[in-house]
């Protein structure tokens, strides 16, 4: 009982607002919902006024394209009536909750309330993005990179070094892209024109590591895979594992912009489990017309606690492919879907017992140590950018960790060695992966001499 009384004492730590200085809870922005109000609006696009057409005779409201429905006042088909007209712009954002505000019976105004969610970019994308940049020597004729809180903005001289970053960014990541232009200036007398073109190229908003719920459709046309999927990579196509059967699909973007699905969680929804049991799947059992199989994984039938939940004896079972990995006792990310709140199309049209209630993500290390023992960098793109804050900060560990995990992702990007930090062997005491000094670059700066001349022909 003493225990018990010390624990529901315990309250936890507090941090004070970076604008006003209140005291909050942490989160990823260190600002208070008041400060981050004032200075983010995740409301814009989606208007606040639209017009609905409403009979006065029968008591019906129009309905797109040309269909008269009758609905209650602040009833359900209302409610979905109102959201239809401003769909498309609560595609960009989550929607979390609607409601009704209530107004005067006789009132020819209806109110409704939404709640809406917008998280940060996934930036892993970006940043393998950049390293592909980097190596090939796509920035080399841009005027300025500018980072902005959904992208990068290149600034160029010519509109066919333009084309050729956009041709680039086809060939290595899924993205569709617009074109545009604007007239600058012009002279009647000569005939002569400016224009100002821009090319904006949308990359698929999925990164490695990410819980996705494809439609029917696209699942059925992949080999009859089960719709919820985990990336394991996105290079020039989307590469999605089956966790319940190993079964793998490549998406390109074409495939994908005809079929889009999104991520179902935020990677700071990612929760810590312990294995408490670990059996292999020696007869995986196919369908008919099934995809190819993932060799390089194992299935496995494992029981798994929550970090958060030891003192209860609350357990979790399911399929992963992760079963060449885990041990008893090892710690494990994962996404917790029985107890979130799933807002997706595909999922809510799902049977219950089709969504598993954990999908395991990939095994937990210690991550100070191996930052720590990290003998090796990456470049980036010199570039105007805003501050890092605390989310984009882990999404780069991320990334970096990404790299040590994947052989195929850093196959594609130069890695230097990092001399600031001793040598040691290529894995530590946790069996955390690690990348050998064979795949290392050594870090060569070449400067100029008195003349002004590059020194390149002084190096042996």
């Amino acid at each position: 009982m003493e225990y018990m009384a010390e624990s529901t004492d315990r309250s936890p730590g507090h941090i004070l607002c970076c604008e006003c200085g209140v005291p909050i809870s942490p989160n990823p922005a260190n600002i208070c919902v008041a400060c981050l109000r004032s200075k983010v609006d995740i409301s814009q696009g989606i208007p606040k006024q639209v017009s609905i057409s409403f009979c006065k005779q029968c008591q019906r409201y129009f309905q797109p394209p040309g269909t008269w429905i009758q609905c209650a006042l602040e009833s359900r088909e209302l409610l979905a009536l109102c959201l239809k007209k401003i769909k498309a712009p609560l595609s960009k954002v989550r929607l979390v909750d609607a409601g009704f505000v209530w107004t005067e019976p006789h009132s020819k105004r209806l109110k409704v309330k939404l709640t809406i969610q917008k998280e940060t970019l996934h930036k892993k994308t970006f940043y393998y993005l950049e390293q592909l940049i980097l190596k090939y020597g796509m920035h080399q004729n841009t005027l300025r990179i500018k980072e902005i809180h959904d992208g990068l903005d290149f600034y160029y001289s010519s509109k066919q070094h333009a084309q050729k970053m956009v041709e680039f960014l086809q060939c290595t990541v899924p993205c569709r892209y617009k074109a545009s232009q604007r007239l600058i200036s012009q002279d009647i007398h000569s005939n002569t024109y400016n224009y100002k073109s821009t090319f904006s190229v949308e990359i698929v908003p999925i990164c490695k590591d990410n819980v996705v719920c494809l439609s029917p459709k696209l699942a059925q046309s992949l080999g009859n895979m089960n719709q919820i999927c985990v990336c394991i990579r996105v290079t020039s196509a989307i590469h999605l594992i089956d966790p319940n059967t190993l079964q793998v699909a490549d998406i390109d973007g074409s495939t994908f912009w005809s079929h889009p699905f999104n991520s179902l969680c935020h990677p700071k929804q990612l929760e810590e489990f312990i294995v408490m049991e670990c059996s292999i799947v020696q007869d995986i059992k196919r369908a008919a017309g099934a995809g190819m199989i993932s060799k390089k994984h194992t299935l496995g039938e494992v029981w798994v606690q929550k970090t958060s939940e030891m003192n209860t004896d609350k357990q979790y079972f399911c399929r992963t492919h992760l079963g060449h990995l885990l041990n008893p006792g090892d710690l494990v990310l994962g996404f917790d879907l029985a107890n979130c709140n799933l807002n997706d199309e595909h999922v809510n049209k799902m049977n219950s017992d089709r969504v598993p209630d954990v999908v395991l993500i990939k095994k937990s290390y210690d991550r100070t140590k191996r930052q720590r023992r990290r003998n090796w960098k990456l470049k980036e793109l010199a570039r105007e950018r805003e501050n890092m804050d605390t989310d984009d900060e882990r999404q780069y560990q991320d990334f970096l960790e990404d790299l040590e995990e994947d052989e195929a992702i850093r196959k594609n990007v130069n890695i230097y060695r990092d001399s600031a930090i001793p040598v040691e062997s290529d894995t530590d005491d946790e069996g955390a992966p690690r990348i050998s000094l064979a795949e290392m670059l050594e870090d060569l700066h070449i400067s100029q001499d008195a003349t002004g001349e590059e020194g390149a022909s002084m190096l042996t």
